[in-house]
């Protein structure tokens, strides 16, 4: 309300100013010509009142005017309401002009929408349809290593394999992160056994443990998690991909950390993140050193995760040394995480 009547005031500023001026001058001309100052002060007050009382109703319909254009404009960009009857050329002319981009804006939004839909259903296609031709080539690779090889036609299944698997890694990647936006209506969260859990991602990933010969060192993960199986799988899928893919060689360890908080560790001796670019390691397309240096890297996977792990309620921490290895932290207990 006192903003309102700042502004009333400012608005009127001038009109008042000139009503002073005029009340001056008649004051000052009666007065030259002797009428009685009784009378001339009578006279001021009457017609102050009147003015005041002018203004008063004034400043009353203007407040109604502003709150029926404060209520049209209080659902943009949702909703554009009807402007009340505009009292001013100038301000027809901004309700107009409004009307024309509340318009605009909502053609606009409904081409990305439809454009964004298009897509999405575009790549969930070609994400299913690219599913058949890696069968068939998985399928391929079994027929040809079940038959009598030579020693140099084994060195060559080995590395198809491996790089089928990252395919088909890549495809799921592509899904969920198609996904993503409708999560929340997908989710079921449910207690599961955290050990049941992250046994499943190491059988997963234990023939690509194989084929780059790189040791794990796996304890029981003990203890229970309210969560949705299938979305935390797809984070420790990630997150054990990724210690793979930059560990060329020794071991990648998983742990729960000491001190019953629910912590899961996933740690390597991969090449390690540089302490640069930590802070930006869960941006969307940012790839920092290590992925101007690998050339493949999109940047996507660990957005995925701590988009993933913030529906999840989950907490997702990583800590690196160059050269000496990754330490990735999964926060599992949720009420030890707060929401930002």
């Amino acid at each position: 309300m006192r903003r309102k009547a700042f502004s009333y005031l400012r608005l009127r500023f001038r009109q008042i100013l000139l009503y002073l001026a005029v009340i001056g001058i008649f004051w000052l001309i009666l007065y030259l010509y002797h009428v009685r100052t009784d009378a001339l002060t009578y006279a001021v007050i009457l017609s102050a009142a009147l003015c005041a009382g002018a203004g008063g109703l004034g400043f009353l319909r203007y407040c109604r005017h502003t709150g029926r254009i404060e209520e049209a404009l209080g659902l943009i960009p949702e909703e554009l309401r009807e402007f009340p009857v505009p009292r001013e050329f100038s301000e027809k002319l901004y309700q107009e002009k409004m009307r024309q981009f509340f318009q605009c804006y909502t053609e606009l939004e409904t081409d990305m929408r439809i454009t964004r839909q298009e897509m999405t259903d575009y790549y969930s296609l070609w994400a299913h349809q690219i599913k058949t031709p890696i069968a068939a080539m998985r399928l391929l690779l079994q027929s040809y290593e079940e038959e009598e090889i030579e020693e140099e036609s084994e060195g060559f299944i080995h590395p198809m394999k491996m790089e089928l698997f990252k395919t088909e890694q890549y495809v799921e990647m592509v899904l969920s992160y198609l996904r993503l936006e409708e999560m929340s209506s997908d989710l079921s969260l449910k207690w599961y056994e955290t050990d049941q859990i992250v046994r499943q991602a190491v059988r997963k990933y234990a023939q690509l443990f194989i084929l780059k010969k790189i040791r794990l060192d796996y304890q029981k993960c003990e203890g229970r998690i309210l969560t949705d199986e299938k979305w935390l799988l797809l984070v420790l899928e990630q997150l054990l991909s990724n210690a793979l893919k930059y560990t060329v060689k020794g071991c990648i360890s998983i742990y729960m950390e000491p001190g019953g908080e629910g912590v899961l560790v996933i740690e390597d001796t991969g090449i390690g993140i540089q302490a640069e670019d930590l802070p930006r390691i869960f941006e969307k397309g940012f790839t920092g050193y290590n992925g101007r240096t690998d050339k493949k890297s999109t940047g996507i996977g660990l957005y995925l995760c701590k988009s993933i792990c913030t529906k999840l309620n989950h907490g997702l921490a990583v800590e690196s040394e160059v050269g000496k290895g990754t330490k990735v932290k999964l926060y599992l207990s949720r009420k030890s995480i707060t929401v930002e």
